[in-house]
C-alpha cells in the first residue's frame, strides 16, 4: 500500500512537470513592407509554324503551292499624344528632375549666385537639374528642411541674410576674433582682419532675453556643459557674459518664433568649428539688434 502511495506521488509529480514546464517562443512579425517582384507575366504568342514553300507529298510529288493570299490592309495608327509635363501649383513651371520651382527661384538664384561655393546657378527665375542640386546643396550646409531644392521663405531668408553680411563692419584685433550680426541674425570668424570661417546662421536671445550688442572675450569653455535653469546640454559652450555663451543648438535653428535666453545658437557643424578655432581670451563682437528684442 505504502508503495502504491509512492509511485502515485511520482506519478503525479511527473504530470506537473511536464505540464508547467515550458519555453516563450518569440513569434517574430514581418517588418518588411509586403509585395515582392512583379507579378510572373503571361506567356508569349506561339509561331503558327506555316510555311509558304510547299514540300514534297507522301509519294514524293511536288504539291502545289497554295494560292497567295492578299495582304490586308492594316489601319493607320492613330498618333498618340505625349502627357504635359507635370507642373507646380503655385506657379505652373514643370518640375525638372523631380525638383519643384519655388515662388522665389530668381531671388535665390541670385543670392547663391553672390554666395559662390554651390555650383552653377543660372539667375533667370527658372528651374534646372544644375539649379536645384545648387539650392539642395545649400540647404543641406544650412539645415534647411526639407531638403527638396525648392526656393522657399526660408531658403530666400537665409540667402539674402548670409549674401548681404558686411563682414568688414566687425572690428577685428590681431589674434583671432567671432563676430555675430545681431540684425541679421549670422556668425563669422576673422583672424588677423581676414576671414578664416565665412558667415552662417544663428538664432540669438529671444523677446525679452534679447542678447546684447558689444565687445566681450570667451572666459570658459566646456565641450559639453549642462544648464542648471534649462536643464539642457550645452554642446561645444564658449562663455563670453551673462551666462550666454556659443553652443550648438538641438531644437531647429530657423524656427523664429522661438530664440534662445541669450546665448548664440548653431548648427552642429559650425559649433564643431568655432570650437576649434576659439579659445579662453578669443574676442567676441555682437554688432546690431535682432528684430522684435
Amino acid at each position: 500500500m505504502k508503495h502504491v502511495r509512492i509511485t502515485s506521488r511520482l506519478v503525479a509529480l511527473v504530470v506537473v512537470v511536464l505540464v508547467g514546464a515550458g519555453a516563450c517562443a518569440f513569434d517574430p512579425q514581418s517588418g518588411g513592407s509586403g509585395g515582392g517582384g512583379a507579378a510572373p507575366v503571361g506567356a508569349a504568342e506561339q509561331a503558327t509554324g506555316a510555311s509558304d514553300t510547299p514540300g514534297p507529298d507522301q509519294h514524293g510529288r511536288p504539291t502545289p503551292a497554295a494560292p497567295t493570299a492578299k495582304p490586308s490592309r492594316k489601319p493607320t495608327p492613330k498618333p498618340t499624344r505625349t502627357a504635359a509635363p507635370t507642373t507646380t501649383p503655385s506657379t505652373g513651371t514643370p518640375k525638372v528632375a523631380g525638383c519643384p520651382q519655388g515662388q522665389h527661384q530668381r531671388a535665390v538664384e541670385t543670392y547663391l549666385a553672390r554666395l559662390g561655393g554651390f555650383g552653377t546657378v543660372s539667375v533667370d527665375g527658372r528651374q534646372s537639374a544644375a539649379d536645384c542640386a545648387a539650392i539642395k546643396k545649400f540647404q543641406k550646409r544650412y539645415g534647411i528642411r526639407p531638403v527638396e531644392g525648392r526656393a522657399g521663405p526660408t531658403t530666400l531668408d537665409v540667402a539674402q541674410r548670409l549674401a548681404t553680411t558686411d563682414t568688414t563692419r566687425c572690428k577685428a584685433g590681431t589674434g583671432t576674433t567671432f563676430c555675430v550680426d545681431l540684425t541679421r541674425q549670422t556668425v563669422w570668424a576673422l583672424r588677423g582682419g581676414k576671414v578664416i570661417m565665412a558667415p552662417t546662421v544663428t538664432r540669438t536671445g529671444m523677446s525679452g532675453y534679447r542678447t546684447p550688442a558689444g565687445t566681450y572675450t570667451v572666459n570658459y569653455r566646456n565641450p559639453k556643459e549642462w544648464s542648471d535653469p534649462y536643464e539642457v546640454w550645452l554642446p561645444y559652450w564658449q562663455h563670453f557674459t551673462q551666462g550666454m555663451g556659443f553652443h550648438e543648438t538641438t531644437t531647429y535653428l530657423h524656427e523664429k518664433s522661438i530664440g534662445s535666453h541669450g546665448c548664440v545658437n548653431l548648427l552642429h557643424a559650425d559649433a564643431v568649428r568655432m570650437w576649434e578655432l576659439g579659445k579662453v581670451g578669443t574676442r567676441v563682437v555682437l554688432i546690431g539688434r535682432r528684430p522684435g528684442t
